[in-house]
């Protein structure tokens, strides 16, 4: 069995200089794509070198838009397509881990010291964990008390002040396999793992500020949906749906009776746009079968936005669509007349200097890119 350390997963990892001008990637592999952002740090700016996105389905003799699991081999081969096309130079990454392949917790703990806690966590763990604890690599972060210290955005609670007691440790677990799965792809690759982060804390980093107000994130992924309530920098609640870009694609090419390629080369160029090729029963119709598939997460949306309040006694006043599925057209105006708060789209790219000409299509684009963002973001120290 291979051993891993997650040792730097609450760190900005080792590996060049803190300063100076230093390029970094941030590598999100999906379900259905990969993507990858380079920045460089200069004068305490965030400078976009490139960035890139690729479909994984071919790879796999897939459509475009399908959810393909692919080997490592077939993973990294995609990875260097894609880096070769976006001219990549940097040797150093940050790599994303989807959150359905991790379990994170929160641990309510007597006040030890760290020697005591290297002994308990692990025991602890064990009763939230579902598999053999050697088939996990774990780690853990004491959660400060102070909610304005640097690591907020490296932070869950599921639990009001009151109710804390000695203190609370985040614990983190992934599977060994998914590990070797990643480091694999990389050793493949010839770039270098600066550190593991799971997906929804790249996104946080990249597409929220510092506000004290509570917010939901709603990431709209090609398999699964996640959402989750976001206060100072803590993720206070989540939520996972197996709602996606695929399926909503399916439900359009059902509806039309259209091939899957043709329904997602019109989901993401049109969207809820009408297109002036379709009489206006057809424009209906498609708004209507993307809106089937949507409708769900809107009310899944609007149960979270609904619990947290009755939980916390809080209202969120604003939801931030990110995520692949965010880019589709049209999407804010129809999310802002369903749901029960303010919403817009994430722009990650705005937290980069990059060249004037780019800015309408980064705008667009930027969903897809939180995650690589964020974690690129993360090294260069701008969270």
């Amino acid at each position: 069995m291979m051993a891993f350390s997650l040792g730097n997963i609450f760190k900005t990892f080792g590996g060049g200089s803190g300063g100076g001008d230093v390029s970094v990637l941030g590598i999100d592999i999906g379900s259905s794509t990969a993507k990858l952002v380079q920045l460089r740090s200069s004068r305490g700016v965030a400078i976009l070198e490139t960035y890139g996105e690729i479909a994984l389905g071919p790879y796999a003799d897939q459509p475009i838009g399908k959810v393909v699991k692919l080997s490592p081999e077939k993973a990294a081969q995609a990875l260097v397509d894609l880096m070769k096309e976006a001219n990549v130079t940097a040797k150093v990454a940050g790599i994303s881990i989807p959150f359905s392949s991790s379990l994170v917790s929160v641990l309510d703990l007597p006040m030890v010291d760290n020697e005591s806690l290297k002994r308990i966590v692990p025991i602890e763990a064990r009763k939230y964990i579902p598999v053999p604890i050697t088939d996990v690599t774990l780690d853990w972060f004491v959660i400060p008390k102070d909610e304005k210290q640097d690591s907020a955005f490296d932070r869950i609670d599921t639990k009001t002040a009151a109710q804390v007691k000695g203190q609370e440790v985040l614990l983190v677990a992934i599977h060994n396999s998914t590990l070797q799965n990643y480091q694999t792809i990389m050793q493949n690759v010839g770039v270098s793992v600066g550190f593991y982060e799971i997906e929804i804390f790249s996104a946080i980093r990249s597409a929220l500020g510092h506000g004290l107000a509570p917010q939901l994130v709603v990431d709209i992924g090609a398999a699964t949906t996640k959402i989750y309530v976001v206060e100072r920098g803590v993720v206070r609640m989540t939520h996972l749906i197996t709602v996606g870009g695929q399926q909503i694609t399916e439900t359009l090419a059902r509806t039309m009776n259209w091939e899957f390629e043709k329904a997602e080369r019109v989901k993401r160029e049109r969207g809820f746009i009408d297109a002036s090729v379709y009489s206006a029963d057809e424009n209906s119709k498609i708004k209507e079968a993307l809106l089937s598939t949507l409708s769900r997460v809107f009310s899944e949306v609007n149960r979270v936005l609904l619990s947290y309040g009755q939980r916390y006694n809080k209202n969120v006043s604003n939801v931030i669509l990110t995520g692949g599925g965010a880019s589709l057209p049209g999407l804010a105006d129809i999310a802002k007349t369903t749901l029960s708060a303010q919403v817009t789209i994430a722009d990650p790219f705005a937290r980069t200097e990059a060249p004037a000409f780019l800015a309408n299509v980064l705008h667009d684009i930027g969903p897809v890119f939180s995650v690589t963002i964020g974690l690129a973001l993360r090294r260069l120290k701008h969270d």
